[in-house]
């Protein structure tokens, strides 16, 4: 693999919380444009490690490398900390919206705090990322006047504002009800598109099927399988794995005949 092109590497993490250790030594590589979709069984280990990516958890040991910026997790500093954060972007489960601010305030915020943008830029750019999302037509509503499909859309968008290295998105339609849960797919479906980073973690097997270039199967605390949707999904090797994807694999048995 040309190192070049390698955008994101995680190299022998670890992390425990008291004496659970929920990370065992992950290893894992993300190239530019590329979309990885982490799959596993709750308590796996999948939040814990895409928190750490960007320091949300500091994991105990291992290296992360972001974008060119490598640090060892047992000794990095606070500035390489924030380094780290400012190339990365978070898409959370509770969408974590700014109650009090409208839908374009909530994807301005970044832009204006931290990067310290004009505002008058800012409010531009973020009409611009909005309708990308489909929601031009909701900038100035508050988060409570849209569903959750529609809040994690606005959340989706503040992570793309900050034009970061890698979007994480942590279980993106979770809270969402069944009937929202399309739209969402649909629109981080669509960025795979446009040349983004993305690192997945989902239950969404067909999803992630579909949309990712790279599977890591997780299992309390490592990398069980990895590869390819084909290789992982369909044409899986460890027994784990097949263990955990039975019940979708054959329910697309059933519809295949």
């Amino acid at each position: 693999m040309c190192e070049a092109q390698i955008i994101c590497r995680l190299e022998n993490i670890h992390k425990a919380f008291g004496q659970n250790q929920v990370l065992k030594g992950v290893d894992a590589e993300v190239r530019k444009g590329e979309a990885l979709a982490i799959l596993g069984p709750s308590g796996s280990g999948k939040t814990t490690l895409l928190r750490c990516i960007n320091f949300l958890e500091r994991a105990d040991e291992g290296t992360i490398g972001i974008g060119g910026l490598k640090v060892d997790c047992k000794q990095v500093s606070k500035r390489n900390i924030l380094n780290i954060r400012r190339k990365t972007a978070m898409v959370f489960q509770n969408f974590n919206l700014f109650k009090n601010k409208t839908i374009v305030e909530n994807v301005m915020e970044g832009l204006v705090q931290v990067k310290k943008i004009p505002k008058n830029t800012a409010y531009a750019e973020s009409i611009k990322l909005l309708t990308q999302v489909g929601l031009e037509e909701h900038v100035n509503y508050y988060p409570s006047q849209l569903s959750g499909g529609q809040q994690q859309r606005v959340g989706i968008a503040r992570a793309l504002i900050l034009n970061p290295d890698v979007i994480l998105l942590d279980e993106p339609t979770s809270a969402l009800d069944p009937e929202l849960v399309g739209e969402v797919l649909q629109t981080i479906k669509n960025l795979t598109h446009t040349g983004i980073t993305m690192i997945i973690v989902t239950h969404e097997i067909h999803f992630a099927r579909e949309v990712a270039d790279q599977i890591i199967f997780m299992d309390e605390g490592i990398v069980v399988e990895t590869g390819s949707p084909k290789d992982v999904i369909d044409n899986s090797q460890n027994p784990r794995t097949r263990q955990f994807l039975s019940r979708f694999t054959e329910t697309l048995n059933k519809a295949a005949s």
